[in-house]
């Protein structure tokens, strides 16, 4: 499969999950929501060390890297999520989402000042219609 069919086979399972997540916070607090979200990320994690990575594998991995990627897990699975689930706790699915899931302005301008990434008029396009979708869901 190519980059794009994987993104929009994300993009699908992404636009489930926040139903399942509001329909859950209906009945707790976000701190409780984020523990049993967790606990299905660690059923994941235990699945995936016993069938798909080899324990030779993770011990392969730099200091550098390893802690790169442990800290976006940190600040994508923990922190952020905090914060999604106090605005779905409160707010409306139909706002929240969109609003929340404008990260990838975010991501495009780190991409093309920090990563030295190209601007495209299309990349540009795109970006202005992210704006504009989170300016109308306010």
């Amino acid at each position: 499969m190519n980059a794009f069919l994987w993104a929009v086979l994300a993009g699908c399972v992404w636009g489930v999950v926040p139903i399942l997540e509001k329909v859950g916070l209906n009945r707790v607090e976000p701190f409780i929501g984020l523990f049993y979200r967790s606990l299905g990320v660690v059923i994941g994690i235990v699945l995936l060390g016993a069938f798909i990575v080899k324990p030779h594998e993770i011990r392969s991995v730099d200091i550098k890297t390893a802690l790169i990627l442990t800290l976006s897990g940190f600040l994508a699975s923990f922190v952020a999520q905090i914060m999604f689930y106090h605005a779905l706790k409160f707010g409306e699915v139909s706002r929240v989402v969109p609003v929340a899931g404008a990260f990838p302005f975010i991501a495009f301008i780190l991409g093309i000042t920090i990563l030295g990434e190209s601007l495209t008029m299309i990349k540009a396009a795109g970006m202005l219609l992210i704006i504009s979708g989170v300016y109308l869901l306010k």
